[in-house]
């Protein structure tokens, strides 16, 4: 396990090395990075804490249910395949490792499944509820991510990347949380397509967010003004 801690932070050391060679990394990356990171935790933390109540423990043995970020590091998904995109000038698109849940351990499987998946999000939106009203007792005059005081911009992005999570969680296409609404409650006539829609969920995701970026925009950019209304003084 220490080696694979190792090699994880060795890969991480070069790819932050070439990132700040090519003028990749900003002050602002960095920043929603640093917060990125710990959402992101809690996000999948809460999917084992979630099924550990309904009777699955398999997150917890698995040691998932963590807050150390190198048990939830995917070599392709949190490293490789952000680094490529990125050094490529094609934007930044990653996951962390799933944590391992099984519904046939849960209770109630088919409802469980469905609250411990939905867990993620609503952690997400409570951390941009907590992120708002840390930014509504400094009384900010404005609201800008590239400016300001550290200790408004780190709320600020903090907020910002909780509501982006929460939002592109909940589309439901696999395997994101938003799907696990659809296999519970899809008609049984369409159940077919469904699961052979499974299969290539990823790369259909994957297309989306490199080929199509406008259309999460316009599902993400609501969503963040209505947060930022609220929090506004």
């Amino acid at each position: 396990m220490k080696r694979d801690q190792t090699i994880v932070l060795v890969i991480i050391g070069v790819v932050v090395a070439l990132s700040l060679s090519r003028r990749v990394i900003t002050s602002q990356t960095l920043l929603l990075f640093g917060v990125a990171v710990p959402s992101i935790i809690l996000h999948e933390v809460s999917h084992g804490v979630v099924a550990l109540r309904f009777g699955d423990d398999t997150a917890k043995r698995a040691g998932r249910l963590t807050l150390n970020p190198i048990a939830h590091v995917d070599l392709f998904g949190t490293i490789i395949l952000p680094a490529l995109l990125s050094l490529s000038g094609l934007g930044v698109f990653g996951y962390a490792k799933p944590v391992p849940i099984n519904p046939s351990r849960m209770r109630h499987p088919r409802d469980d499944a469905v609250v411990v998946s939905l867990a993620g999000p609503a952690t997400n939106v409570l951390l941009a509820i907590i992120a708002g009203g840390v930014l509504r007792l400094q009384h900010p005059a404005f609201l800008a991510l590239g400016s300001g005081p550290l200790r408004l911009r780190i709320p600020l992005a903090f907020g910002i990347i909780n509501v982006v999570l929460a939002v592109f969680n909940l589309i439901p296409i696999p395997p994101l949380d938003g799907s696990a609404v659809v296999d519970r409650f899809i008609p049984k006539a369409w159940r077919n397509g469904w699961e052979a829609l499974r299969r290539y969920g990823f790369l259909i995701l994957l297309g989306l967010v490199l080929l199509l970026p406008g259309s999460l925009s316009r599902l993400f950019n609501p969503a963040i003004n209505l947060w930022v209304r609220i929090i506004s003084p």
